[in-house]
């Protein structure tokens, strides 16, 4: 019994962050406050999340000579470190697991550091599919 009541005391005390599937509505919701940030609108960024990641945190993508990981597809020759390249930049000083959650909290400081770095077109899908006619990403719930 004592065991089963320490089991479940490190279940709450450490609670396990999930993958998750988001709608548009509850990433818009999530990411509210990236509107704006670096003259980005947030209907382009949930417009550049479908198309890099389909708002799926799992989302893994294996690129040439790297992978790219979660929701902003942040990859692992720069940005975070992985087993893969090793000698990684890690810029963001994160393990690319991390991204693959549904904590989106270091995703989002991550992608603010991307973007003040390389600007919005280190995401590809932005200018093609995502620099107009965006009102269908726009959220009626918010």
């Amino acid at each position: 019994m004592m065991s089963f009541v320490s089991l479940l005391l490190v279940g709450i005390l450490f609670p396990v962050s999930q993958a998750k599937q988001f709608t548009k509505c509850e990433l818009s919701q999530v990411l509210k406050d990236m509107d704006g940030y670096g003259g980005i609108t947030l209907p382009e960024w949930i417009c550049t999340i479908f198309h890099s990641s389909g708002y799926d945190t799992q989302t893994m993508v294996n690129n040439n000579d790297r992978t790219e990981y979660g929701l902003f597809q942040i990859s692992n020759k720069l940005w975070c470190r992985d087993n893969q390249i090793l000698q990684s930049r890690n810029i963001c000083d994160i393990s690319c697991d991390k991204f693959l959650d549904d904590d989106l909290t270091d995703d989002i400081m991550c992608a603010k550091k991307i973007l003040d770095n390389e600007g919005i077109d280190y995401w590809l899908a932005h200018k093609p599919l995502c620099s107009e006619k965006l009102e269908q990403w726009l959220c009626e719930e918010l």
